[in-house]
Parts: C-alpha cells; sequence; structure tokens
C-alpha cells in the first residue's frame, strides 16, 4: 500500500514537474492552502467555539502545577528562614564567647577555670582559634544562606506574578469565549428571522388562502340569509279568503273589459 502511495507521489511529481517546470512546488503549495483553508471554512463555528473552551481548560494542568511549586517553594524558604535564625542565634552566643575568651586571654594567666576544670593558656589560645575560625566559616555559610534565601524569594515572587497572570489570561479568555458563545446565539437568532423574512411569501400565501376561505363562508351566509326569507319562515297553514260577491266582480270584470275592447276596436276603424 505504501509502496503505491510512494509511486503515484513521484509519478504525481514528475508530471507537474513537466507540465508547470520549476513552478510546481509553488503550485502544490498553493493547491494545499487552498484545500486546507476550505476545509477549514468547512468546520462548524460551534465546534471552533468548543474546541477554544477546551484549549482554556488545558490550562488548568499548568496552573495547578504553578500552585505546586510556588506552594514547595513557600515551604522551603519558611525552612530556610527557620535555619538563618537557628544559626544567627549560634553565631551570636558563639560570638560572646569568643570575646569572653580573649578577654581572659589578655588577664595574662597561666591557668583558667571553666565550669570546674582547668585549662593552660595554650589550650585556652587553641580554643579560641577554634572557635573564631569556626565562627567565620558559619558565618560565610549564613551569608550564603541569605543569598540563597534572597533568590528563592526572588524566584518565588517570580512564578507569583506568573500564576497571577496565567489566572487573568485565564479568565480573560473565558470570557472571550463565552462572548463568541453570545455572539453566535445573536447571529442565529438573526439568521432564523431572515430566514423567516425569505420564506414571507409563504406567510402571504396563507393569508390570502384564509381571506378567500373567509369570503367563501361570507357568501354562503348570504345565501342562508336570503334563503331564510322565504324557507326560514314559520309555517303557518292559511287558507284562500273567497269573496263573498265573487260572481259579480267576475262579470264586471270581463264586461268592462268587453267594453272597453269594443270602443278600443271603433277608433280603430275611424
Amino acid at each position: 500500500m505504501f509502496k503505491k502511495v510512494l509511486i503515484g507521489s513521484v509519478a504525481t511529481l514528475v508530471i507537474g514537474g513537466y507540465i508547470f517546470g520549476k513552478d510546481v512546488f509553488s503550485y502544490l503549495k498553493t493547491a494545499g492552502s487552498q484545500a486546507r483553508d476550505a476545509v477549514k471554512s468547512e468546520v462548524p463555528v460551534e465546534f471552533e467555539i468548543e474546541r477554544a473552551r477546551e484549549l482554556v481548560e488545558e490550562l488548568v494542568p499548568d496552573i495547578r502545577h504553578s500552585m505546586h511549586v510556588i506552594a514547595e517553594q513557600q515551604v522551603d524558604i519558611e525552612h530556610l528562614n527557620e535555619v538563618i535564625a537557628s544559626r544567627e542565634e549560634a553565631l551570636n552566643q558563639q560570638r560572646e564567647v569568643i570575646l569572653a575568651l580573649r578577654t581572659d586571654l589578655e588577664s595574662g594567666q597561666e591557668m583558667y577555670v571553666y565550669e570546674g576544670r582547668s585549662y593552660s593558656e595554650e589550650k585556652v589560645r587553641r580554643d579560641l582559634a577554634t572557635r573564631f575560625s569556626r565562627y567565620k566559616t558559619v558565618q560565610d555559610t549564613l551569608a550564603r544562606d541569605r543569598q540563597i534565601l534572597t533568590a528563592r524569594e526572588k524566584a518565588l515572587q517570580a512564578n507569583q506574578d506568573k500564576l497571577d497572570k496565567m489566572l487573568v489570561v485565564r479568565q480573560d479568555l473565558e470570557v472571550q469565549v463565552e462572548q463568541l458563545e453570545a455572539r453566535l446565539k445573536t447571529v442565529q437568532a438573526a439568521e432564523t428571522v431572515s430566514v423567516l423574512a425569505i420564506d414571507d411569501s409563504q406567510l402571504n400565501r396563507a393569508k390570502t388562502l384564509i381571506r378567500e376561505l373567509n369570503k367563501q363562508l361570507d357568501v354562503k351566509e348570504k345565501l342562508l340569509d336570503n334563503d331564510g326569507r322565504f324557507t326560514g319562515l314559520i309555517p303557518v297553514a292559511t287558507e284562500p279568503k273567497i269573496p263573498s260577491n265573487l260572481t259579480k266582480e267576475i262579470d264586471d270584470y270581463f264586461e268592462l273589459r268587453n267594453e272597453a275592447d269594443l270602443a278600443e276596436v271603433g277608433n280603430s276603424n275611424l
């Protein structure tokens, strides 16, 4: 499989070199860039926002590590302060002893008594020299401890500043992610309104149909009202009234009718 892919890639380069010449790599680079941009443009914004949120969350382990380092540095500094304080106290005690022995030696005695035991001048002088040498060694060590303490305090302060900045940056990034999500929801809401505006023709058709249906129902109601004038009345059965002088009315009607006809005929002859 790998061999086929390799052969295909070589063939592509050969053909591309034959067609484009020295510019083949430029064409390939441009094509790759366009393909990468095209793929990236197809990634949903929601996915990218969630990816940004995860990247912000990935800062948490670094922050916790910085907190752990700071805690260790604080413990080391506290311990070193205790050591420095103990050595300072010991040096102060040795300084008093050294000065006391020096004062005793200035008296010029041959024997010296300390805590019930006698010591010759040579032993006291040798002891004083040893104490003084150790004192200077401890004093140098104390000076280095103070330098170390200063360096550790500076490192601690630097790490605290770094931690503070990381916390601030993380908070700012969280706010920015929340703002992006809010903007996305606003855009989605606007897109929904836009889609509704585009489909406004369907709403108009629905309104027109409802208007036509109301019109048809109005017409049917009017027809029912008009039919009700004849068919909707109370069906009261009545007998036709017969006039008492019906015969006379008929004779008079037709007699007058005949005289009028005769007169019309005579006038026409004249």
